[in-house]
């Protein structure tokens, strides 16, 4: 049932200007020099300008901007050294994401200003030290030359978590797309009603990295650094996380346990790696109350989600009152991905996009920014991202394109009401 995308060169123009313009044919090159370069904005009259970030000195050719229209921020982080053979969790899935939104003409070289890519550098261990041991950092970046020797190593007992010579680099400069995403949002926000919704298109994955170590194919927790980059950095203290990934994300669970300003929501498969994610499971000390796991039963999906999205997502959110917004946006709950049970549809993140986009607007200024985790089936994971933006730019769903109802089959809803009304019961929403 898996299908597979063939990945195809592209040719992408940097629509920066100023002083900052150039052509890349070759998508492999564009990558790599995407990791070469990051941008802190502060918003001045009718331009950005951008300014240095974590000690790094941007070009000065690069002046200013224009974000001033922009709806859609992105970034792209594809790791494209970090890969193993046949490993589910391949460079080839941010590449599959860019070709299906340069097909479907969802890019800067259809859409003008409207849709924005960012170029950023890694962020700094500092950043990454927010949320993880040091002994675990240092003892990864001392584990690149031994992986470099070898061509790729496991850095987690269980296995399924590896690392190549590059994996220590590429993981900074996945955690910085978001911060630079982070920035951009916030400025943004400051002058505008609308600011633009940000996507970090980043590999490794986040999610399941623990404060100690790494987990479940992640390296570094993107999204938990970038919460606690909002907060430090930004003065952003109220931080809401909704992770609709098919796995439980244990790693950013971990990390605000017991933290009364991140509110963590997950859904995810009941049963599912890691095993974590008990609906039991709602923080401790100051921090109860402030995690809220909503395992679902195999076989949910469109029907289901909205149920939870409107019962269980949004009062939370609203009760919360969070300063910004961020997802762990997983696409392997998808009815085509390999790794998990559940029946999401592309109609489902289109749902989800949407909604999260109108919440982030009711209640934080529109301040939300997503991150890349999951999803391996290519064609559903790329097709699902595009729709994604497509709810970001308030256009119609394209999910009649690529869904196929007949595949469908019928969804458990009324176990799924019955774990929505113990939730609800549990949190008093």
């Amino acid at each position: 049932m898996v299908l597979c995308m063939r990945q195809r060169c592209m040719k992408i123009k940097s629509i920066c200007k100023a002083n900052f313009e150039e052509n890349v044919t070759n998508k492999g090159k564009r990558f790599d020099r995407t990791l070469n370069l990051s941008m802190r904005c502060s918003r001045k009259d009718d331009w950005t300008t951008i300014t240095s970030s974590n000690v790094h000195e941007i070009d000065k050719k690069t002046n200013c901007i224009p974000l001033h229209d922009a709806r859609v921020l992105y970034a792209v982080a594809p790791a494209m050294g970090h890969n193993k053979e046949s490993h589910p969790e391949s460079n080839l899935r941010v590449p599959a994401i860019v070709s299906a939104l340069e097909r479907l003409e969802l890019t800067p070289k259809y859409r003008g200003s409207e849709v924005f890519e960012v170029q950023f550098l890694p962020c700094s261990v500092d950043d990454v030290a927010l949320v993880h041991a040091r002994d675990y950092i240092t003892g990864l970046d001392k584990a690149m030359s031994k992986a470099s020797d070898e061509g790729l190593i496991f850095i987690e007992g269980s296995g399924p978590t590896y690392a190549t010579g590059t994996t220590f680099q590429e993981s900074l400069t996945a955690a910085g797309a978001g911060l630079s995403l982070v920035d951009k949002v916030v400025a943004a926000s400051r002058t505008r009603s609308n600011p633009p919704i940000g996507f970090a298109l980043i590999r490794p994955p986040g999610h399941h990295a623990v404060p100690e170590g790494p987990m479940g194919f992640c390296v570094f927790g993107n999204i938990a650094v970038a919460a606690r980059y909002a907060q430090h950095v930004h003065g952003l203290r109220r931080v809401l996380i909704i992770d609709f990934d098919v796995h439980h994300g244990n790693g950013t669970c971990d990390a605000f346990y017991d933290d009364p300003d991140i509110f963590f929501l997950s859904t995810h498969q009941i049963g599912s790696y890691p095993g974590t994610g008990k609906i039991e499971q709602v923080g401790q000390g100051n921090g109860e109350g402030t995690t809220l796991n909503l395992p679902l039963p195999g076989g949910s999906g469109d029907l289901a989600m909205r149920y939870v999205f409107d019962e269980v997502i949004a009062p939370s959110a609203q009760r919360f009152k969070p300063d910004i917004i961020l997802v762990s946006a997983g696409y392997d709950a998808h009815m085509l991905d390999p790794l998990a049970g559940l029946q999401f549809t592309t109609a489902t993140y289109y749902m989800l996009a949407s909604s999260i986009k109108q919440l982030a607007v009711e209640l934080c200024g529109g301040r939300c920014v997503f991150f890349l985790e999951g999803g391996y089936n290519l064609q559903s994971l790329s097709n699902s991202v595009a729709d994604t933006f497509c709810a970001f730019l308030e256009e119609p769903s394209l999910a009649s394109q690529f869904d196929d109802p007949a595949v469908l089959y019928e969804e458990p809803i009324s176990k799924v009401k019955q774990a929505v009304q113990k939730v609800k019961q549990i949190h008093s929403l």
